[in-house]
């Protein structure tokens, strides 16, 4: 299957971790939503990635954005894995009982994962959204599945994707500026540039006339540029 920006997510089923997935849609409801893939269980990068989500989460949750996850291990898998997640979330890479290399614990809420992990044991949905990585092989010479993320939103459509091969963790911080940016974009007609972040100034779209522009905006400042063309027009975050 060849996902493309703009079609509906698949719906599937799905056992996973706490309890399983009978409408990935139902699950969605009115929210935007996360999918994000990992190669496997009890992994090091897949453990550091989950724990910086973990610590990410009540951020995801303010934009109203649902995270789930997604390893070919079984459900009780991930429930033992959980705790691992968890203890790397609030202390990172040190020893917790090593007294001269005592980590300061990170401050955050969860004692339980804050979101689900399916459990893709059959390798069903890797293959069906295309999350496998041909380079990158297990013992058994298995094609690992790779880290992928699907933005979805309300609307259950793609809005972005990402796909990182198994050996390379991603950035999470991110991955959350790419939500405030699709989610300004969903409400305004602008565009942001290279670098964004949230409260910086954004780029009206080159589809707005000047009249539109000037009308849906309080301060548009044209850019000039030696072209002589007007499409550089910027506006302070809506």
């Amino acid at each position: 299957m060849c996902l493309r920006l703009g079609d509906v997510f698949p719906n599937f089923a799905a056992d996973a971790h706490p309890e399983p997935i009978t409408s990935f849609h139902q699950w969605i409801g009115n929210s935007w939503a996360i999918l994000f893939s990992h190669p496997a269980d009890f992994t090091p990068v897949c453990t550091t990635e989950l724990a910086r989500v973990v610590q990410l989460s009540d951020e995801f949750t303010k934009r109203g954005v649902k995270l789930i996850a997604l390893s070919i291990d079984s459900a009780n898998s991930h429930a033992r894995w959980a705790p691992d997640i968890l203890h790397i979330a609030k202390y990172g890479f040190t020893n917790e009982d090593t007294q001269e290399n005592q980590a300061t614990p990170t401050v955050h809420r969860h004692t339980e994962l804050p979101f689900p992990i399916i459990a893709d044991y059959d390798r069903v949905l890797a293959e069906q959204l295309g999350m496998i990585d041909p380079d990158e092989r297990n013992a058994e010479g298995i094609p690992l599945t790779a880290r992928a993320v699907f933005v979805i939103g309300p609307d259950k459509r793609l809005k972005l994707m990402l796909l990182y091969p198994a050996s390379i963790g991603r950035n999470f911080d991110e991955i959350l500026r790419l939500t405030d940016a699709l989610q300004l974009a969903a409400k305004a007609p602008v565009a942001t540039p290279v670098d964004w972040k949230p409260g910086q100034d954004v780029m009206v779209v080159p589809t707005l006339t000047k009249e539109e522009a000037d009308k849906r905006f309080a301060d548009v400042c044209t850019i000039q540029v030696p072209s002589g063309q007007g499409y550089l027009r910027v506006t302070p975050h809506p």
